[in-house]
């Protein structure tokens, strides 16, 4: 039976994707566990835990939900049905969530407090911390809340997506019992209040600090709200509503203003998930329930806070012995002392790892372009670019300059479309040529180029990347970047700008992998080539890193790879849908997962090839949006000393390590990797930081 086939009819096969997703998130909350993070990280990734799960229930349950209301029956390829993964999501999520309130308060509080980083409840306040809060409310909170009953006279005031809010519930002198809602305003208000020494002084430094909740900082005043009525209780609550929105780009006159519109539309998108304090009454959660049109099912009683995502305001403390170490990114040794970036691309191609490598060159690049007399034009993809870009401040000097600059910002980038807008609006009015994106395609691909009259004619010189040009996330996501002058790859990189900017329709491409024109066919083309290889002569290999293997197509190649004896090694950091260990079918695959002090992001596709080692960089993932709604590429490694590099420093750590990788095992759980005896301990992460630059000597 063919492969695919043999998939497509065996779901077993297929791992469900949003389960695999949930235990991905639970390698994050294991490291809000791991005592050996220092403690301040540990809020960090229980922040990071709490906010990968709102965008969960934005983005994948509320499609689920979507699916089931509209009566959509076709499972997926592992054959779960919406309501049967509806179903194992809340199985498996609920002793996830006590995980987490047992590591908040059980875990972290105390050694918090230990630190001298206290977080009170309201009643456990002095009399002088009370005082201050009461100033505080009266003076800056009062003045800025709305409260809303909710009866036969009052409509069920609209709740805004993830705000945060308190249930009350008030009695009359008759004792006639109302309810009414008030938001918590933080968007006006850090969600941890910062109180006096409970003597009532104030410190100038973080060596002790003490917060409370604003929401229970209002609770305690709820008799202001509602004078002449007793304040029976108080419960907060949070409402997650759907955010994946489409945007119809073919019937989009403006798609800017299209985008504009849909994010108010997400605000107002239909509830999918509402988190209660657990001690909420019965009574209210049924009546919220009612009021909001959601089912039981739907409705999550949690520990306090209800919002744990909020806890990375911690992270602004100036607390380093509570943080990670600092250290200084390595730049290779043709980079130092601001030299001629463009001669020393000439000379050789250059590979940074970020953070281990500076991201200052990437940003230099476009910088010495701006302002090179001989520059002509730059060229670039802009995705996720962040606030206060150096790199969109050195295309509006290059404009100024005189040089000809284009961007294409992915105004759909996900939860990024208000920055990435009023950035296209500040480009445009510098000159610059903006484009918003390519009709019914997403464009992932990241990529610029420098256009460069020369002695010996016209050169372009390229930067291709694994991950965003973002400075921010470049200090704590692991991506690749190359710089190069490489003439095929000059002319591959200008006819995808040609197609990205105008109407250009390029079928093939020298040496760029791009999606969705080569990328898939090309790289099923090398994998069926190692099964050929491996039927001759035993020697076939695939090592592959990304971020997520979702693609059936893709999977049911690599089970036939494996099933002829190719040897796989797979480091899937987020969602994998494969089933490695299978007897007979996928014993020679092997996936681990990292997850640590940074956010693996990087892409690499290894193939052994008899010997001719191939490496390819990019910015795919395994799955169908990535190789057919996407424009992505990938890129080789074709200098050989950066080849080198990567075969046989970076991957050879990454997959040997023990302290912070786990290992798939066939029934899509994981297991941590630990040394075994007499083997040293290997933290990749921490090894990349302490030999970071090593690979450059491979040159030598």
């Amino acid at each position: 039976m063919d492969t695919p086939q043999l998939l497509a009819d065996n779901p077993s096969l297929y791992i469900n994707r949003e389960l695999s997703w949930i235990r991905f998130n639970r390698h994050v909350l294991d490291e809000a566990l791991d005592s050996s993070h220092p403690l301040l990280e540990r809020v960090k990734f229980l922040s990071i835990y709490a906010n990968n799960l709102d965008e969960f229930f934005m983005i994948r349950v509320s499609g689920l939900q979507r699916q089931l209301a509209k009566g959509v029956l076709r499972a997926p390829p592992d054959g779960m049905t919406p309501s049967q993964q509806l179903d194992a999501i809340r199985q498996m999520l609920d002793p996830e969530l006590r995980a987490q309130n047992d590591c908040w308060h059980k875990e972290l509080l105390p050694k918090l407090a230990e630190a001298g980083i206290h977080v009170y409840n309201y009643a456990d306040l002095s009399v002088p911390q009370m005082e201050a809060m009461h100033r505080f409310f009266v003076d800056e909170v009062f003045p800025v809340l709305t409260p809303l009953a909710f009866d036969s006279s009052h409509p069920f005031p609209f709740i805004s997506n993830l705000s945060l809010n308190l249930a009350i519930i008030v009695r009359d002198q008759n004792h006639k019992e109302f309810f009414a809602r008030v938001k918590v305003p933080t968007n006006l208000f850090s969600r941890l209040i910062r109180v006096p020494e409970p003597d009532g002084t104030t410190r100038n430094d973080d060596s002790v600090v003490h917060f409370v909740y604003l929401e229970e900082i209002i609770a305690a005043h709820l008799d202001m709200l509602f004078p002449g009525l007793e304040t029976v209780a108080s419960f907060p609550f949070r409402i997650t509503r759907d955010a994946d929105l489409e945007i119809e780009v073919d019937e989009a006159s403006d798609l800017l203003t299209t985008v504009e519109e849909i994010m108010e539309q997400r605000a107002r998108g239909k509830p999918v998930r509402i988190e209660v304090d657990s001690c909420m009454r019965e009574g209210i959660c049924h009546m919220l329930e009612q009021k909001l049109g959601i089912s039981t099912s739907m409705l999550y009683l949690v520990g306090h806070p209800v919002g744990m995502a909020d806890l990375m305001q911690m992270m602004s403390l100036d607390r380093p012995d509570l943080k990670d170490s600092p250290f200084a990114p390595s730049l290779p040794p043709d980079l130092a002392d601001d030299r001629d970036i463009f001669a020393a691309i000439k000379r050789h191609d250059i590979l940074l790892y970020q953070p281990y490598d500076s991201f200052s060159p990437v940003v230099n690049f476009i910088r010495q372009a701006a302002h090179d007399p001989d520059v002509l034009a730059i060229k670039i993809t802009l995705y996720r670019v962040g606030s206060n870009s150096p790199i969109v401040n050195a295309l509006m000097e290059a404009r100024e300059n005189g040089k000809a600059v284009a961007a294409l910002i992915e105004l759909k980038a996900r939860f990024d479309e208000e920055n990435n807008i009023g950035w296209a609006r500040a480009l445009e009015r510098e000159g610059v040529h903006v484009v918003y994106g390519v009709v019914g395609l997403k464009v992932h691909a990241k990529l610029c180029m420098v256009v460069r009259r020369e002695k010996d004619g016209i050169r372009r010189y390229m930067h291709l990347g694994t991950g965003n040009y973002n400075a921010t996330t470049s200090r704590i996501y692991t991506d690749f970047g190359l710089l190069t002058c490489d003439k095929e790859i000059g002319e591959d990189v200008a006819n995808l700008f040609n197609f990205l900017t105008g109407y250009a329709r390029i079928e093939n491409y020298k040496k760029l992998l791009v999606a969705p024109v080569t990328l898939r066919r090309i790289l099923l083309e090398k994998i069926e080539r190692e099964v050929s290889r491996q039927n001759g002569h035993g020697d076939g290999h695939i090592i592959f890193k990304m971020n997520a293997l979702v693609d059936p197509v893709s999977i049911a190649a690599l089970y036939k790879a494996s099933q002829a004896g190719v040897k796989i090694d797979l480091q899937v950091r987020g969602i994998c849908c494969l089933r490695p260990g299978i007897p007979g079918f996928s014993d020679t695959i092997r996936v681990t997962a990292i997850v640590g002090r940074f956010l693996e992001h990087a892409r690499i596709y290894y193939f052994r090839n008899g010997g001719n080692e191939e490496v390819f960089l990019g910015s795919a993932d395994l799955m169908p949006r990535n190789l057919d709604r996407r424009v992505e590429i990938l890129f080789p490694v074709q200098d050989p000393a950066m080849r080198r590099a990567i075969i046989t420093l970076i991957l050879p750590v990454q997959l040997g390590d023990n302290v912070k990788s786990r290992v798939m095992q066939a029934d899509g759980t994981y297991a941590r990797i630990t040394p075994v005896p007499d083997e040293q301990p290997m933290n990749a992460q921490t090894w990349m930081v302490e030999h970071r630059g090593i690979w450059y000597d491979t040159r030598a």
